[in-house]
């Protein structure tokens, strides 16, 4: 089923879901069903399922010569959407990306994902390499996720990248995108930001899931401004639940996004990770509560590959 159906079927009750990372390659896919059998009790309608492109890595030989190898430390992300909905029986939503893929490629990651009766795709640009200073596409592939949407919604159509290919069978993806209540860190501005959000839409992305927040007031805001727009498609809210002492470093570093100095104080004093921990579960329930009661569609939550503290905000929740 559908994302967008899932929030038409809610009938305005807020619904839970979240988002897994693959197990590092080597690892057992029974390590991410032990982080998703606790969360289960909250009856998520859909579990997304993040994509990891490949990354460069440099190893100096005997000889001193230097070889660069490319590696991808996630891998599975098809074969672990294949894995839930047919253990749990919920609906997955794997991220697609632009970085990593050319349009061929892409059409095939599609015919795929439609192969196995996945109905719903997360479309994202990706973040450059580390070896990038800046995004840089494939070959062949697209530059910016709008063009990766319009990619999708012309297989909805029946349209393939082969204009030879007769009686073609279109795809019926439902496809998410991403909004930034912050801006994306490349953008100029929340006003830029917005327009190519807009596009996205106008392209045929059907649902918005944003950056994570930890202020509340930043996703209300985004939401007018998006209303204000002519964005109308709805726009779930992404949450993650502090956990550590360096996330406060981490987490701004990586993300791009703000913590508010009532948050940042009380972790600060903190004896340990413990406290931490605990400080971030009573955050994010006071933030669920707030989101809930305001209406929106679904609470997402980036769990990172942990579920407890997740558990523990949701048990406070739904």
């Amino acid at each position: 089923m559908k994302v967008t159906d899932h929030i038409k079927n809610g009938n305005g009750k807020t619904q839970f879901s979240f988002e897994i990372l693959p197990p590092l390659k080597g690892e057992n896919i029974h390590s991410i069903f032990e982080n998703i059998d606790p969360l289960m009790d909250f009856n998520p309608p859909y579990i997304n399922v993040t994509y990891h492109r490949e990354e460069y890595v440099f190893k100096e030989l005997d000889n001193g010569l230097i070889e660069k190898k490319i590696v991808r430390k996630r891998p599975g992300t098809v074969g672990i959407c294949a894995a839930i909905q047919n253990r749990y029986e919920v609906d997955a939503v794997p991220h697609i990306l632009c970085g990593g893929f050319s349009k061929e490629e892409t059409e095939n990651f599609l015919i795929d994902l439609q192969f196995l009766g996945i109905d719903n795709v997360m479309a994202l640009r990706g973040d450059a390499v580390k070896s990038e200073t800046y995004f840089t596409p494939e070959k062949n592939g697209h530059k910016y996720a709008c063009d990766l949407v319009l990619q999708i919604n012309a297989l909805n159509k029946g349209t393939y990248l082969d204009d030879e290919l007769q009686h073609t069978f279109p795809t019926d993806f439902c496809v998410g995108v991403a909004g930034y209540p912050e801006k994306h860190m490349e953008a100029p501005s929340s006003e830029s930001d917005i327009h190519f959000l807009k596009k996205k839409i106008k392209n045929g992305a059907e649902y918005i899931v944003t950056q994570m927040f930890f202020d509340n007031e930043k996703y209300f805001k985004f939401v007018e401004k998006c209303r204000a727009e002519g964005i109308t498609v709805p726009i779930i809210p992404g949450l993650k639940p502090i956990a550590v002492k360096s996330h406060l470093n981490l987490i701004p570093h990586r993300f791009k996004v703000d913590l508010p100095d009532a948050l940042v104080m009380e972790v600060v004093k903190a004896r340990d990770n413990k406290a931490v921990r605990q400080i971030g579960i009573d955050w994010c329930v006071q933030q669920s509560k707030e989101l809930v009661k305001a209406g929106v569609p679904f609470l997402h939550y980036y769990s990172m590959g942990k579920s407890s503290n997740i558990k523990e905000i949701a048990s406070q929740i739904f």
